[in-house]
């Protein structure tokens, strides 16, 4: 099952992954409800989901996914960086990262590593995530990135800050009130060590460009 905002890419990786002997695409969905009505109808082998839907999260939809059908395997194949989001999907519960300029042999091959239980990550990205699993106290904090002592919600808020939507914005499209977006905002400051919205607003523009 697919579920990707972008029709051309849903297109594009339906035509790859269909002219596999073995595989077929069975559903495509452009948002969480979609996609959740999709699963219940009929539960897929796999499910591919981009981090950015229409109207909804993807890592909102693959905890949403995990909880309700755990031994469903998910890979997330994105725009997004991946060593920003790699280790916080795998959390979420899906089983691999890759993102989509990546040739379509990679895809493939992430797609079948999954479907035979395995993880499937960059190599980079992998040893990155092992180090600091293995040796906490050897990682060096000129490495971490701001955006590395977010929370998952506290980022997501940060991203679409950074894509210019404001706080009633943002709250209509996490679905939270506009309090609770206000305390993720207030959270985000505190972390990133700002001093009011202007700077969390600018810091936010100039990530969200850099991605």
């Amino acid at each position: 099952m697919l579920v990707d905002d972008h029709p051309l890419v849903r297109e594009r990786l339906g035509d790859v992954i269909n002219r596999e002997k073995d595989m077929q695409v069975c559903g495509e969905a452009e948002e969480r409800s979609a996609a959740i009505e999709l699963i219940n109808q009929s539960p897929p082998d796999l499910a591919i989901i981009d981090i950015t839907l229409k109207n909804s999260d993807g890592l909102e939809l693959i905890k949403d996914i995990h909880s309700r059908w755990p031994k469903l395997p998910m890979l997330v194949v994105s725009m997004h960086d991946e060593t920003l989001y790699a280790e916080r999907v795998l959390r979420a519960g899906a089983r691999g990262y890759i993102t989509k300029q990546e040739a379509t042999r990679n895809i493939l091959l992430a797609i079948r590593r999954i479907l035979n239980g395995h993880i499937y990550l960059n190599e980079r990205v992998a040893t990155q995530i092992l180090t600091r699993i293995a040796s906490p106290g050897a990682v060096v904090s000129t490495n971490l990135r701001p955006t590395d002592m977010l929370a998952d919600r506290e980022l997501q808020v940060f991203e679409l800050t950074g894509h210019g939507l404001n706080p009633r914005q943002i709250a209509e499209r996490l679905h939270i009130g506009i309090k609770t977006v206000e305390t993720y905002r207030a959270r985000i400051r505190e972390k990133l060590n700002l001093k009011g919205g202007t700077e969390l607003l600018q810091l936010a523009i100039t990530w969200t460009h850099q991605q």
